[in-house]
């Protein structure tokens, strides 16, 4: 069966709005990120809404972990009808977001879907987070925000790395950027079929 649409996972700053545009341009398919839909309490730069200063402040690393494991569930069902939206509209699409979850998307069990997630090594995802917030340049209070946010999110990856292994996910090391080029030339490929 023809493959109608690519979901691509991954934890924030994995790069999977840039290979969704790119994907979408080379195949002209519609690309949509999660981010458009609805969002969790994001990254605590440039500028911080008082409201999200507030959650990383006060809560545990915890706590804030499950707070963004429970929007992704609760998030789940809107994502399934976008699914189900992109392919009633024809043509190819690609849906990127780290809500995309490989549980999740699982229960569909759709052969017209196929699923790609980013990863990389924790240390690689820490120093691009740290690059693209200027955390050399932050006050101490705003280095434990952000500080806050990169342990969120390296827990997302290592999960979503897990998860994508268990259910069958292409898996793609957005460190090693001669394989990421492979990687993308080859869905490219694949999907024009």
């Amino acid at each position: 069966m023809r493959t109608r649409g690519l979901v691509i996972g991954g934890s924030s700053h994995c790069g999977k709005s840039t290979l969704a545009q790119r994907l979408g341009e080379a195949l002209d398919w519609r690309v949509t990120s999660t981010d458009a839909l609805g969002r969790h309490p994001g990254r605590p730069w440039p500028s911080i809404p008082a409201p999200v200063e507030e959650f990383y402040e006060t809560l545990s690393d915890e706590t804030i972990y499950w707070f963004l494991r429970v929007h992704h569930t609760n998030f789940w069902p809107l994502l399934a009808r976008t699914i189900a939206e992109e392919k009633a509209a024809g043509g190819g699409f690609v849906l990127e977001g780290s809500a995309l979850r490989p549980e999740n998307l699982a229960v569909l069990d759709d052969a017209e879907l196929q699923a790609v997630c980013l990863y990389a090594d924790p240390e690689f995802l820490a120093e691009r987070m740290r690059r693209a917030s200027g955390y050399g340049q932050q006050d101490a209070r705003r280095k434990r925000l952000i500080d806050k946010f990169i342990t969120r999110s390296l827990r997302d990856s290592l999960e979503l790395h897990e998860a994508a292994k268990a259910h069958g996910w292409r898996l793609i090391d957005v460190a090693d950027a001669a394989g990421l080029e492979r990687a993308t030339e080859q869905l490219i490929a694949e999907l024009r079929v």
